[in-house]
């Protein structure tokens, strides 16, 4: 076991691993990887609990796993919970914390110093049996009895998500339920010295299991070998999952967004991939490169459309400061040559954190219909899109770096080398 303890330890693990400061991460930054566990809980829960006061919360009811991690550091059966919406936490301003679980299942989180009390969930079979009716009356009746012992007369309830019969039933009961999904993303937009650290060791592994991928790519081999190299590295390298299955070959990188496939890949030919990884610690590492299929030399095209790739992202990096608005960053951004703007990213960056967060910061011309205003804030992670392909083309190159906004300018957390040949140097 690492230096490091996962959040995912059972009741026999107790936190009692040493921590030891870690080295700095090279180009003179000092981005930390190692961190206390209860730390990071705490700091999270603390954050989450000042936007409760200032947006006048009595109590949150969390359904979202990844905000029920946030919130306490628990995590089980991720992948069917993002499905099923029947698990959830009841976090109060003010009072115990109580983990609602599957049948059978607390111990996997009851070790946690986050969580005060484990029940069982009341809505456990509604999506299997459509008992909705059967089950959202006693949820609704067991929450407003909560809120009532602990909201102190406040009755304002957020939902993360959830059925409509469950918010029905809460107002039934005299809380007044707002969706709390925005404040919610809203609160982790800033990242605690434990995430920052959570998101370096994330990367790390991801830039493992990337370099996995360029060593194997040659003639012959097909995407999906190629991406199931990529995700047994996420797994071993202590990783979850990868959200998306953006790895493509030849043809299929222009448009983007075709996902992995049974295609061989020929000599000649851009290979292009997208990470979206849920890795170390349930955090998100989001880094994109092209790679050059061997042997000879790229194409003056494929040159051509690497240069403009990195070019953009460059540009659209040394923009990034504390303060800038994102109207401002989507006024200055990098300009698109016309033959290029109909294939566009959708966005110029968007926040990281246990996945693809807040902001998302529109193209000049797509703003206000993608896009809210605000400003970039020490602490903010993000993530900086290019993808340069055109209509009728046979090449795409698909780049993105991630930084960590200071309180001067940025830190790379993404260090995967571009590629040199199709860079020509």
């Amino acid at each position: 076991m690492s230096i490091v303890e996962s959040e995912s330890l059972t009741d026999n693990e107790p936190d009692n691993i040493p921590v030891v400061p870690s080295a700095p991460m090279g180009n003179g930054d000092s981005i930390p990887t190692a961190f206390d566990p209860k730390q990071l809980r705490a700091g999270r829960l603390e954050r989450l609990r000042a936007m409760m006061a200032e947006e006048g919360y009595a109590a949150l009811v969390l359904f979202d796993p990844n905000n029920q991690r946030y919130a306490t550091g628990s995590r089980n059966m991720f992948g069917y919970f993002l499905r099923n919406s029947t698990r959830y936490v009841y976090v109060p301003l003010d009072g115990p914390i109580i983990l609602f679980e599957y049948p059978g299942s607390a111990h996997v989180s009851t070790w946690l110093e986050t969580i005060d009390e484990a029940r069982t969930s009341k809505v456990v079979w509604s999506a299997v049996n459509q008992r909705d009716g059967m089950s959202s009356d006693p949820f609704g009746v067991e929450i407003a009895d909560l809120v009532k012992e602990h909201g102190k007369g406040n009755k304002k309830v957020g939902l993360d998500r959830c059925a409509l019969n469950l918010a029905r039933a809460l107002e039934a009961q005299g809380l007044d339920v707002y969706d709390c999904m925005q404040d919610t993303l809203h609160c982790r937009r800033i990242k605690t010295p434990e995430e920052i650290a959570c998101l370096a060791q994330s990367m790390a592994a991801s830039e493992a299991a990337v370099a996995e991928v360029e060593a194997a790519i040659k003639p012959g081999i097909t995407e999906n070998e190629l991406f199931a190299i990529m995700y047994g590295e996420v797994i071993r390298g202590g990783g979850e999952f990868i959200e998306t299955r953006l790895l493509s070959s030849g043809p299929r990188t222009n448009p983007w967004f075709n996902e992995a496939s049974d295609r061989k890949i020929r000599p000649g030919e851009l290979v292009a991939l997208d990470t979206d990884t849920i890795g170390c610690h349930g955090y998100y590492s989001d880094f994109s490169r092209t790679f050059h299929v061997g042997p000879g030399k790229p194409s003056s095209y494929q040159r051509e459309i690497y240069r403009m790739a990195y070019d953009q992202v460059q540009h659209n990096m040394g923009l990034l400061k504390p303060g800038i608005s994102y109207r401002e960053i989507a006024e200055q951004a990098w300009k698109i040559p016309e033959r290029f703007i109909d294939r566009r990213y959708p966005s110029i960056i968007h926040g990281v954190g246990m996945h693809g967060e807040t902001p998302l910061v529109a193209h000049h011309m797509d703003f206000d219909r993608f896009s809210k205003d605000g400003v970039l804030e020490p602490g903010m992670v993000v993530s900086v899109e290019s993808y340069i392909g055109e209509v009728g083309a046979a090449d795409g190159v698909k780049l993105e770096e991630e930084v960590l906004i200071t309180e001067t300018g940025i830190e790379r957390l993404s260090r995967y080398p571009f590629n040199d040949a199709l860079l020509n140097r």
